[in-house]
């Protein structure tokens, strides 16, 4: 789930659908789409593929909804062609009855149900219990949040296939198999020798990494090998979870995405679960949740991901997130590494 703070008029079904891709991260398609109101405002939100709702699950959903302890969901159904599909009507009056016995077993009312042919200019809205209200949506490339999303720096994508085109591993990471074991060997003995000053080369191998990243240099496959060998060492990916919360932070985290896209398994495991933490501590759900599920796939067990995944399923707020990585700087000290100051919540340093 995406959790946003925002202030507008919930009674405006027009202005509320044309927030969801700037919550999302991307615009729903075939998509139920499930609005929290907590306190009067929008809080979390959560995305289920459409055939997952129809086929059922939702009382799976309504649990995941409860963890935030809402006061009522405004559930939206995006189809293209069916916004006056009688069949699908009654299709969805049916999901509406059905989600509706979900969530009232978890102490939740649906507020509403609304149906929309498309998150689009233009497109058109009603309710899905034959209430007779319908209209269209607002411009969702003007929405408040569409426009706070651009002034924070995140990016918007028109679809969540090119979201998940954000980490997408790239052919031929297989071919840095044999190096990245052949940095593992060779720094085994000094490894063993001086672990916190192993810990210490690959804390600052990964910053001189990020840094130069940023200046528009290419990461050579020697450098990417000792890279996926240092996020192996515990202790190291401790102190770098804290980068998400410090100073160019915004480095840090587009050197993970790459990693992600370049490193082979298992080695890119942890640069999704660091891309997921730093996404996630500044409120980019969408990216948390897909390079999580990427992670997950690798290794059910993690502990981080796993931690990560339930509390971003159970609506746990970025700030209490963030207060995971104050560990890294403790990490950081007792290796004689100084990371980047502290960044208090709200929009990243560069």
């Amino acid at each position: 789930m995406t959790h946003h703070r925002i202030v507008f008029s919930l009674n405006r079904p027009g202005a509320l659908i044309a927030a969801l891709p700037a919550v999302l991260g991307f615009t729903p398609a075939d998509s139920l789409v499930l609005a929290s109101i907590e306190n009067g405002q929008l809080g979390a939100v959560m995305r289920v593929d459409l055939c997952h709702a129809l086929e059922g699950g939702l009382e799976q959903i309504a649990h995941i909804l409860a963890a935030a302890s809402p006061e009522g969901i405004i559930a939206v159904v995006v189809q293209a062609d069916c916004a006056d599909c009688s069949e699908c009507n009654e299709d969805y009056r049916l999901l509406g009855l059905d989600l509706a016995g979900a969530l009232d077993e978890q102490g939740i009312d649906l507020c509403a149900l609304y149906v929309v042919d498309r998150v689009q200019a233009g497109g058109r809205w009603h309710c899905a219990d034959g209430c007779g209200q319908h209209g269209m949506i607002d411009d969702p490339d003007v929405s408040p949040l569409a426009v706070e999303a651009v002034v924070d720096g995140r990016r918007l994508y028109s679809s969540r296939a090119d979201l998940t085109q954000v980490i997408a591993a790239e052919d031929g990471s297989e071919a840095l198999v044999d190096r990245i074991r052949a940095v593992a060997d060779d720094s085994r003995p000094e490894q063993e020798a001086d672990p916190d000053g192993h810990t210490r080369r690959g804390v600052l191998a990964a910053i001189d990494a990020a840094k130069r990243l940023e200046a528009g240099r290419q990461l050579s496959d020697a450098a990417l090998a000792g890279l996926a060998h240092h996020l192996t060492d515990s202790a190291a990916r401790d102190a770098l979870y804290a980068l998400a919360v410090g100073f160019h932070a915004a480095r840090a985290e587009a050197l993970w995405t790459l990693l992600a896209r370049r490193l082979p398994k298992p080695w890119r495991l942890e640069a999704l679960v660091l891309l997921a933490f730093s996404a996630y501590v500044r409120s980019d759900g969408p990216l948390a949740g897909i390079a999580l599920a990427e992670a997950l796939e690798c290794e059910p067990a993690h502990r981080m991901a796993r931690m990560l995944d339930e509390a971003l399923l159970s609506g746990m707020r970025p700030a209490q997130i963030r207060e995971l990585a104050l560990s890294g700087y403790r990490v950081a000290d007792r290796v004689g590494v100084e990371l980047p100051p502290y960044q208090g919540s709200g929009r990243r340093a560069g």
